[in-house]
């Protein structure tokens, strides 16, 4: 089995609910996993950063055009060779 390698998206998105659910919607409606999610509020929380883990292919540039379409995204950023690890890390947050 091929080990894909990974890239994260970050973004800014305004924060409100239902937020969370246009963005996994779209990955969804296209059929790209989502590996891994991380978001909190920034500032006074009207505002919040995602991070977003997927598998890195042909289909990054066509998902960061339709995550720029949409009207809560503010800023797409793409990381490419990106240290991962805190996504594959969280057990020990939560192990007590």
């Amino acid at each position: 089995m091929e080990i894909k390698p990974h890239c994260i998206i970050e973004l800014l998105v305004n924060n409100h609910a239902g937020v969370m659910s246009h963005i996994t919607g779209l990955f969804a409606r296209r059929a790209f996993n989502l590996e891994g999610i991380l978001c909190g509020g920034i500032g006074d929380g009207s505002k919040s950063t995602m991070f977003l883990l997927v598998n890195d292919d042909e289909l990054i540039e066509q998902i960061t055009k339709q995550l720029k379409k949409l009207h809560d995204v503010i800023e797409v950023k793409i990381h490419h060779d990106y240290d991962c690890s805190v996504f594959y890390n969280l057990d020990q947050l939560f192990i007590k």
